[in-house]
């Protein structure tokens, strides 16, 4: 039977560690890290994600606000208020909780944020640093993989590592984030048609296409580590796109659905706030 990666357990660790490290600024610059969320609309998943995003940097002793629009705002007044922020010095990190309505263009938001303001890891800069093996800010979630991967002292140098999901969010920086670890990395997607073939070479799975159970246990070998993003919701309970309770047989390591790679996303994103905040501040 596999070991469970708890993310609520090593998310906690990490919320302390930034705790303590946000009262080491605050003494040093007399300010603390602010995060600024904008949230256009009122779908109910954003609205819960924002709120746990504003509690978590609450409690690190950040200071948190939250713009809410209605989602009638035009992609100009959106990019306007971007501006704004971008341009006052009491802001260290904007996070525009994605989706957005369709009349705004979802890149021209993200291209919009300074990338040294880019807590979520999106901007052309940042993207390109990861993929050039330079220093930049990370995708909150694919970071947070790596530290769950990382926290099995695993040596990922050499290993198989199959991505399944080719998303700009996870998925590609997540294969670059195992290559940059010296894995040898191959990206599958819902296209895929040999996906048990790969699977059953790789030693470490990467589960983010978003299909319920999509990962099952004849497609895993003996001892793999698993690492599932999915959140899919069945019969009103939530999956990820790994069968758990039959790979977790097989794994070596397994990510749970709740409780996995969602919290250490969020604490991810704090520690980025904190890398954003030093790159204004301690200049």
């Amino acid at each position: 039977m596999s070991n469970i990666i708890s993310g609520k357990v090593l998310s906690k660790e990490i919320r302390e560690e930034v705790k303590v490290q946000v009262e080491g600024l605050k003494e040093k610059f007399n300010k603390v890290p602010h995060l600024v969320v904008i949230l256009v609309g009122d779908d109910p998943a954003s609205l819960s994600y924002v709120t746990a995003k504003e509690r978590a940097c609450l409690r690190a002793g950040m200071k948190s606000t939250l713009i809410r629009k209605d989602d009638s705002i035009t992609e100009e007044a959106l990019l306007a208020l971007i501006h704004e922020l971008n341009e006052d010095p009491d802001v260290h990190g904007i996070l525009v909780q994605l989706p957005v309505p369709k009349h705004i263009d979802d890149n021209k938001v993200i291209n919009a944020i300074k990338k040294e303001k880019d807590v979520d890891g999106f901007h052309p800069l940042n993207v390109a640093a990861v993929h050039l093996g330079q220093e930049g800010i990370l995708p909150a979630t694919p970071k947070g993989i790596m530290t769950m991967l990382k926290s099995t002292n695993t040596e990922i140098k050499g290993k198989q590592a199959l991505v399944i999901g080719r998303s700009n969010i996870v998925g590609k920086p997540a294969a670059m984030l195992l290559l940059k670890e010296h894995a040898t990395v191959t990206i599958a997607h819902s296209r895929t048609t040999n996906m048990k073939e790969l699977a059953l070479k790789a030693d470490i799975i990467v589960a983010a296409v978003g299909r319920a159970n999509m990962v099952t246990a004849d497609m895993v070998k003996e001892g793999a580590i698993i690492i599932d993003v999915g959140v899919n919701r069945v019969d009103g309970k939530l999956v990820g796109d790994v069968d758990f309770d039959a790979v977790k047989e097989k794994a070596s390591f397994i990510t749970p659905v709740p409780g996995g790679v969602g919290p250490m996303t969020i604490a991810s994103l704090l520690q980025n706030t904190v890398e954003c905040f030093l790159m204004i501040e301690d200049k």
